[in-house]
Parts: structure tokens; sequence; C-alpha cells
């Protein structure tokens, strides 16, 4: 069944879109240097960029658009407001876009549902490092991710952002070789095996003897791929050196 990209956006983007805006000096614990605002503004931002490469259709400048016509949002808060309002926007212009349609990327001519997809993952992980900054501010606990979008997660994570992304010289040449085995504890079909290679990072699905292996739920796997939980809370066995050298690499 494929995934409801776009259902994940509005669900994700209306949770973001809720944070309260006294809390938006908090600190994101998993990403130093950021707050809540920060959060708030570069999620938004990205859906003002993703709006404007589908309205200029084939052929668009992703590059110039994002550095020349994607106005910031406001700081303070005003952001949630205008957050809120670029959310709406990229929904609209996803869900009036065939997404079968050609569309430039920042990895080349792809098709409208490569920026469904990726505005999904997007947000969801900034989603999380809202909730994290309100959490430790003294609010509630995030809200868990959807174990389906995080099995698409880990999967356009492997298929995008470790091939087009990771360098190989990012790679600890002491794990070159090495593999990594992902095995989920709620779902049998999400099962990897990702190769730490001399020319980069790659990735499979299935069953391998691997010198390390991470187990835990579809989104805790996901959001530990993504920098967001710390291996060590999964369940592991073997050379977790081999897991921290891909986590290093991969600090996008």
């Amino acid at each position: 069944m494929t995934l409801d990209h776009l259902a994940t956006i509005a669900r994700e983007g209306d949770r973001l879109a809720a944070m309260p805006a006294d809390a938006l000096s908090a600190p994101v614990p998993t990403v130093p240097g950021w707050t809540l605002e920060h959060v708030v503004r570069h999620t938004g931002k990205v859906h003002r960029w993703v709006a404007s490469v589908l309205r200029a259709g084939p052929g668009a400048d992703v590059a110039r658009i994002a550095r020349e016509d994607v106005a910031s949002l406001p700081k303070g808060p005003d952001a949630l407001e205008a957050y809120r309002d670029s959310l709406r926007d990229v929904i609209e212009v996803l869900t009036e876009t065939d997404p079968e349609r050609p569309t430039e990327t920042f990895v080349g001519l792809r098709t409208a549902a490569f920026w469904s997809r990726r505005t999904a993952h997007e947000v969801s992980v900034h989603r999380i490092d809202a909730a994290d900054a309100v959490h430790a501010a003294g609010g509630p606990v995030p809200e868990p991710l959807d174990a389906e979008s995080s099995a698409d997660g880990i999967a356009e994570l492997t298929e995008l952002q470790y091939r087009f992304r990771l360098a190989a010289d990012r790679i600890d040449p002491a794990a070159v070789g090495s593999t990594v085995h992902l095995h989920a504890t709620d779902r049998a079909d999400v099962e990897w095996v990702i190769t730490l290679g001399e020319d980069g990072v790659t990735a499979h699905r299935g069953h391998e003897k691997s010198p390390v292996a991470l187990r835990g739920d579809t989104a805790a796997l996901y959001l530990t791929l993504w920098r967001r939980r710390p291996v060590e809370a999964l369940d592991t066995v073997g050379d977790l050196a081999v897991a921290r050298a891909l986590l290093e690499a991969s600090r996008f």
C-alpha cells in the first residue's frame, strides 16, 4: 500500500503549527544551537521553497529559487501563523499537481511525487524536534510518529539521503566495509542491511549477519538514523562503533 504523503504532511504539519508560542525560545535538545522558533521558521521556509519550485514547473532552477525567491518567515510569535500559511500553501500546491508530472529537484529531474514524500519526512522529523523542545521545557511527551510513515522514511533515507548527500570521505576509515543490520520489532517488512563502503553508503532490504544489529520499533529506528534518538536506546548487538560511524557520517 502506498503511503499517503499528503495526509502525513497535514497531520505532522498541524502538530508543528500547534506548538505553544510561549515556548519559541526553548532549545531543541538534539539540534544544538536551534530553538523551537528555528524549527518553525526553517520548516516553513522549506514549505515555501517546495511550493515555489512546483509552481515554476519543469526547468525550474531549484537552487536559485531557494537562494533568491523564497522569503524567510517572520521572527517571534508571528512565525507560527506564517508557518500555518506556508503549510496550507504547500499542501494546496501538492494536491493540485499531478504526482507524475516531471519536476525539478535537488537531485535532478523526478516527478512531483518526490516533493510530497520529501516534505512528509521533512515535517515529520522537525515536528519531533519541536515537540522535544517543548517537552524539555516542561511540556507533554511528544506524540509518536506513525509506524507506516516511519517505515517509508527509512526507505527514503537510504534511497535519497545516503545516496546523494553522504560523501564517502565522511565515513570513518575503520568502519569501511562494515554493515549495520536494522530490524524493526513492530513491522516484518522493515529490515535493512546498510553498508559503509569505499564509495559511500548503500542499503538493501534483507537479513544478513552484520558486525552490529539495531532492533527497535520502526519510529525509534527512523529517529535514531536521523540522529534524533540515541542509538543506545535501541536493542543493540555487536560493535556499536560501526553504528556510530554511520550516524557520524550522516550529519546532514
